[in-house]
């Protein structure tokens, strides 16, 4: 295995959820409907799934619904888009800062309090 073909969270709200990715962050919406939203994305799908419906999907419900970890979208101007999200009231949970391996980064949380980062690149940092 060799390719991501897409990344599905699963959210409390999908209709919160949907209007956060794209009223806040601006990913133009694909497809709605059945519990599920996709966005238009250029490498790797992205979708949400309602948490409720995740018994239908998975025949039950598991003990931990949904990722640890974070989503990350590359942008063009980390610190506009941290201004952008500040004005809107989103909370900013980190950043901007420079990271050693090539990214100025801002991490805040969607409606169900995951992670999303977004990341601008940056030349790396050689090591000491």
């Amino acid at each position: 295995m060799r390719r991501v073909d897409y990344v599905i969270r699963y959210v409390l709200d999908l209709e919160t959820s949907v209007a956060f990715y794209r009223d806040v962050l601006g990913l133009p919406v694909k497809l709605v409907g059945d519990g599920y939203a996709e966005f238009d994305t250029d490498n790797v799908k992205f979708g949400l799934y309602e948490r409720s419906r995740l018994p239908e999907l998975l025949g039950k419900m598991p003990e931990r619904a949904g990722p640890d970890g974070e989503v990350a979208f590359v942008v063009n101007d980390v610190d506009a888009w941290a201004e952008r999200l500040r004005v809107t009231g989103i909370d900013v949970l980190s950043g901007p800062t420079d990271r050693p391996w090539g990214h100025r980064t801002l991490h805040v949380a969607d409606p169900d309090g995951l992670v999303v980062e977004l990341a601008q690149e940056i030349p790396r940092v050689a090591p000491d």
